[in-house]
């Protein structure tokens, strides 16, 4: 099974109509919903060399029980992979407990969020590394763009330790940041569902712990 066949199958089982009154989820049925997404990338990642050293760092990381070694391996893959399914898990909670939800804003051919809740549209992040001068612009110029438009810019990043010049950009371009815990601050305040706390609950029970063995 190719990654791209896996999240063809995410993208096609998540792409749940917008929330209606009838529609409203049980914390129960939220789990159920979060869980097979991390179950799917789960399968993905135990495809990748396991390395028995445990130095995570993050939330979503301990949540798999990928190291930091493992992760220095392939660093693209490994951020790109969290990060989507980090946009995941913000998407379908918000999809499933907020009745302002609203899908990803489109201004011609570009995308600046991932989604929108009232007033706030929300771009999630699972870390920001990079201060290539297209990166940085981008940040400013959508910033203004959803700004001009009548709505709040904000990122959800998982990790703290974001690029400053980064960080500096989203700011400049009127970008309200929540980062590391506050993040999931954020979430719990509008959902009523406290995603950090799940997580923390998985780990725990290593539900969704890679099965693989070192090669």
């Amino acid at each position: 099974m190719t990654l791209r066949f896996v999240l063809i199958q995410i993208e096609n089982q998540f792409g749940a109509k917008k929330l209606t009154s009838k529609t409203i989820m049980t914390d129960s049925e939220i789990d159920q919903k979060l869980s097979s997404i991390l179950r799917k990338y789960k399968e993905n990642f135990s495809t990748k060399v396991y390395v028995d050293n445990y130095d995570s760092t993050d939330i979503l990381m301990e949540t798999f029980g990928i190291t930091q070694d493992l992760k220095r391996e392939n660093k693209q893959f490994w951020g790109r992979q969290l990060g989507m399914c980090w946009q995941f898990l913000v998407v379908e909670l918000c999809k499933y407990t907020c009745f302002n939800y609203g899908d990803a804003l489109r201004f011609g051919v570009d995308e600046p969020c991932d989604l929108i809740l009232g007033n706030d549209a929300i771009d999630t992040k699972y870390r920001v590394g990079s201060g290539d001068s297209g990166t940085l612009k981008k940040f400013k110029q959508y910033g203004e763009l959803l700004t001009q438009n009548g709505y709040r810019p904000v990122f959800l990043f998982v990790r703290e330790d974001n690029l400053p010049a980064a960080m500096t950009a989203c700011k400049v371009g009127g970008w309200s940041s929540y980062t590391g815990y506050s993040a999931f601050a954020y979430l719990q305040k509008k959902t009523g569902f406290d995603l950090y706390g799940w997580l923390c609950y998985h780990k725990y029970q290593g539900t969704f712990l890679i099965n693989r063995s070192d090669l």
